[in-house]
């Protein structure tokens, strides 16, 4: 969320959106909490129960082996080979469970993508685009418009420009002239990139 606003910053700005993805930047940010939150309680219980299995289990295993040693009925060599099998099989198992957590978020984040790739959008762009219902009014005037860039102190881009575009159906109005002569100037400043000093 917070990529999308700041590489498409220019669009908030022009239509005056920051207030709306603040809110929405927040409202995603404390899903994202959340789920972290959620996340880790659940990695720690279950590290947790792990623990306790394998070291419970390890103490098990060295109490009955101590009892089978008493009785005779196994030597010291079986108890430590015993031992180092079980640990190369808990390695293993370990490496094991990495793999297996490595596919499942593979493929929970190839299942997200192709969410994405389904998704029917609200305005169907493959047909060409629709027109508003209800008309847009509004005129726009620019009055004896200076402007200087901040890099540039003391080349004026804009000398005193004034501009009224009237809101008439079915009308574009281009800005044409030279190269350089503010065509690109007068738009920021229309859109609010750009301000005069």
């Amino acid at each position: 969320m917070a990529e999308e606003s700041w590489s498409n910053v220019r669009t908030v700005k022009a239509f005056s959106n920051e207030r709306e993805e603040i809110n929405k930047f927040e409202v995603d940010n404390t899903v994202v909490f959340g789920l972290g939150r959620q996340r880790a309680i659940l990695q720690g219980v279950f590290g947790l129960v792990v623990q306790i299995l394998l070291y419970g289990s390890m103490v098990a295993v060295m109490y009955v082996a101590s009892l089978l040693y008493q009785n005779g009925k196994i030597n010291i060599g079986s108890i430590s080979s015993f031992l180092l099998y079980m640990l190369m099989l808990l390695m293993n198992f370990g490496i094991l469970a990495a793999v297996f957590g490595n596919v499942a978020s593979i493929f929970g984040a190839t299942d997200k993508i192709v969410e994405m790739i389904n998704i029917k959008p609200l305005i169907n762009t493959e047909g060409g685009t629709k027109l508003p219902e209800e008309e847009t009014m509004g005129n726009i005037e620019i009055k004896d418009l200076k402007f200087n860039y901040p890099s540039k102190p003391g080349v004026q881009v804009l000398k005193g420009i004034s501009l009224k575009v009237e809101n008439k159906k079915n009308r574009v109005v281009a800005l044409c002239g030279t190269s350089g002569c503010g065509k690109s100037t007068i738009i920021s400043m229309i859109e609010r990139f750009l301000r005069s000093s």
